[in-house]
């Protein structure tokens, strides 16, 4: 304990730059897993939650009741996050690389900051856009190709629609981490390749792919943990929270978001975020063993 407070002591400047992210975390992400004891209760907004009365397994239970609606909701939910990973992955890495190999570098750095945008225009107004696009009778496809085509009512398309807005939404910015790290490789591997013969693809594929190899890992560590999660603002504004496209678009978060406006059972609201953040742990602690068997150096702990 001494040594603890000398150390803390001696790097105090830091532990006071550190205070406010650690507050924060604590009291935001911390803190409110309290109310997690909800997930076991029948919530009662007149007595409060520890005065609420326990109903065991019961809220779990109600996740579970239609079990084809489970099914189709998982299934969902599961789908969504391979695509958005695997393919929001892949584009992110290429657009790092391309604008980390831009002749111009002014020019580059004015595309990097256009990509960046969309991450900050909120859902609700994303879905305005989108329908602008998209509307039956007023929307610019149809009238550009001369199509009559339902979009809000044709469940099957939304996947695609979903993943390109999502990808435009998110890539951009996705796209930054990685280009800090190719930002911090040697200029003189470069060059010592050069010297070597190998053309800017053998460069890209020896040097610049490996260097990224590390964070690509932990970037898909981390988000193995929401696994079980999706963005609420995509699969409810977006959609329109359209019931004809329920089959292709509703997610876990959207059919709890759903629920709490027709009976406000907060309860089941606790348990299912119980049960994503479990499945998510679970989930992280299985590919962090497996990234640790086979690339120890690249696993989180």
């Amino acid at each position: 304990m001494k040594s603890f407070l000398e150390n803390t002591w001696k790097h105090r400047a830091h532990v006071i730059m550190a205070l406010p992210v650690f507050l924060i975390l604590f009291f935001i992400m911390y803190v409110p897993m309290a109310g997690l004891v909800m997930a076991f209760k029948n919530y009662d907004f007149s007595k409060g939650i520890w005065a609420s009365p326990w109903c065991g397994l019961d809220n779990f239970k109600f996740l579970l009741a239609s079990k084809s609606t489970f099914i189709s909701i998982t299934k969902n939910t599961l789908m969504y996050y391979f695509i958005f990973t695997i393919l929001g992955t892949f584009l992110n890495v290429v657009l790092a690389i391309a604008i980390d190999q831009f002749v111009f570098k002014k020019m580059a750095k004015v595309m990097q900051t256009l990509m960046i945008i969309p991450v900050f225009i909120s859902y609700a107004a994303v879905q305005f856009i989108v329908y602008a696009f998209i509307s039956t009778d007023t929307g610019i496809l149809n009238h550009t190709f001369g199509m009559t085509t339902r979009f809000y009512s044709t469940a099957s398309l939304w996947p695609l629609i979903l993943t390109i807005v999502k990808i435009w939404n998110s890539v951009g910015y996705g796209s930054v981490l990685y280009m800090s790290v190719l930002a911090g490789i040697d200029t003189e591997l470069y060059e010592a390749a050069q010297i070597d013969g190998a053309n800017k693809w053998k460069q890209i594929w020896h040097i610049t792919l490996p260097s990224l190899i590390p964070m690509i890992t932990v970037m898909l560590l981390l988000s193995v943990g929401g696994i079980m999660r999706s963005d609420t603002g995509l699969f409810y504004q977006v959609t329109r929270n359209s019931g004809v496209l329920y089959s292709t678009t509703q997610v876990i978060d959207s059919y709890v978001l759903n629920a709490i406006f027709k009976n406000s059972n907060f309860g089941f609201t606790a348990a299912t975020s119980f049960f994503q953040s479990v499945v998510g742990l679970l989930m992280m602690l299985f590919a962090n063993g497996m990234v640790r068997k086979i690339a120890p150096e690249n696993a989180l702990f």
